[in-house]
């Protein structure tokens, strides 16, 4: 197949997850034979201009006609199979599925988030978890309490991208098929108005996974890998290792994120030093081979997660999870398999699970066992390989139906 996959990347400053997805992605249909085409942005394009870049991004998010003429230009000049949209926020907008739909090429949109519907694309505010927009269809919510970045004005962009297209059905009469991570999301989706027959379900993968160092030789600590923001809660888990005290195992906080000097002073002031280190942003590689040498991967996020690829690493590396009861987590963490579940937000339910882990060093063996299981029977290359090309065949079909 020919395939023109279609991608916002977000700013180097910030490693993101979806860009990660993405990479995968066209490289695993590369290594399949495919031909890919790129139609590409990249939010650094804006991120140093100051106030004219976030212009530029408000104006860009809701309708970007010149996104639109060139992608009606590249589908002209390479004719591809099938369009597959990663991210169009906010250089790119929805705009371009209005390209796919007057040049009637199948279409597939991978959701990493809930942008569709959320302007904070995360369902969280305040700390907790939010379904008012999604719930209500309507964004008033987002507008009223500022969810994008906690401003109203920055808000008003997103809010108006998701008023505007959700009003003129962009989603349901322009895209073919839509992935979403999980069935938590797909549920989600449904209820948000997209039709069911277009909803299908592939996690990520894990191309070529290495092999789990063996138990007997990892460190003696627990793993955070993630950006460092309120919605991931890792305020929440710096909170239970202070109430843990001088008993906690050393926790690796690995990533980057505007909570960072708030956390450095609460572990400073609780005397964790000893107990909790940040090593800021690492290359890829090292994040895997620091979460290899680890007992525990922790998510305590706040938010509804839409498919964490660090989950899916622990599991190839034999390493168990632990997680937030909350969205999609308890669809992928499953109790007594391959990790164990903890109240969201709870500074103690969080303690709790850990110490009663990490006081069964054999339950733990058998949960990093667990994970590497659930890794071969779902997140391989060659079963996302072809569940995606299902997904291809049938927007396809799909498609062709829309003509008649």
């Amino acid at each position: 197949m020919k395939i023109l996959l279609v991608h916002n990347f977000y700013g180097s400053t910030a490693p993101s997850g979806e860009n990660t997805a993405y990479l995968a992605e066209s490289d695993l249909l590369r290594s399949h034979g495919h031909t890919v085409v790129e139609f590409t942005r990249t939010s650094d394009e804006i991120l140093f201009d100051g106030h004219v870049g976030a212009l530029r991004g408000a104006v860009s998010t809701v309708w970007n006609p010149f996104a639109l003429r060139r992608l009606k230009r590249t589908i002209k000049m390479n004719r591809p199979d099938l369009v597959h949209v990663h991210n169009t926020f906010p250089l790119l907008s929805p705009s371009v599925f209005y390209a796919t739909r007057d040049e009637e090429v199948p279409t597939v949109m991978t959701m990493h988030n809930y942008r569709v519907a959320c302007s904070a694309a995360t369902a969280v505010r305040n700390d907790e978890a939010c379904l008012l927009c999604l719930e209500r269809r309507s964004v008033l919510p987002a507008l009223r309490y500022g969810c994008y970045r906690k401003s109203r004005i920055a808000t008003l962009p997103v809010s108006a991208m998701i008023a505007f297209h959700n009003a003129a059905e962009t989603w349901n009469n322009n895209v073919d098929a839509f992935i979403t991570l999980t069935e938590f999301q797909r549920a989600k989706m449904l209820e948000f108005g997209i039709h069911a027959g277009s909803l299908h379900v592939k996690p990520h993968f894990m191309q070529q996974p290495p092999e789990p160092v063996p138990w007997s030789a990892r460190d003696e600590k627990c793993v955070f890998v993630g950006r460092l923001y309120e919605a991931k809660g890792i305020h929440v888990l710096v909170e239970a290792w202070k109430r843990w005290g001088d008993g906690a195992p050393r926790l690796e906080i690995i990533g980057d994120g505007p909570m960072r000097e708030t956390l450095s002073r609460v572990v400073d002031a609780g005397g964790l030093g000893g107990r909790v280190t940040f090593t800021g942003n690492v290359t890829h590689a090292e994040a895997i081979a620091r979460l290899s040498k680890a007992k525990l991967l922790i998510l305590p996020s706040l938010c509804f997660e839409g498919f964490p690829m660090v989950v899916q690493e622990a599991f190839a590396l034999e390493v168990p999870v632990a997680a937030s009861n909350i969205g999609s987590l308890p669809f992928i963490v499953k109790e007594k398999m391959s990790g164990v579940l903890f109240a969201p937000g709870s500074p103690e339910g969080l303690q709790e699970s850990v110490w009663r882990l990490m006081s069964d060093p054999g339950g733990m063996v058998a949960l990093g066992k667990g994970a590497r299981r659930e890794f071969d029977e779902k997140y391989t290359a060659e079963k996302n390989h072809a569940m995606l090309m299902e997904i291809y065949r049938l927007a396809a079909l799909r498609r062709s139906a829309r003509k008649r």
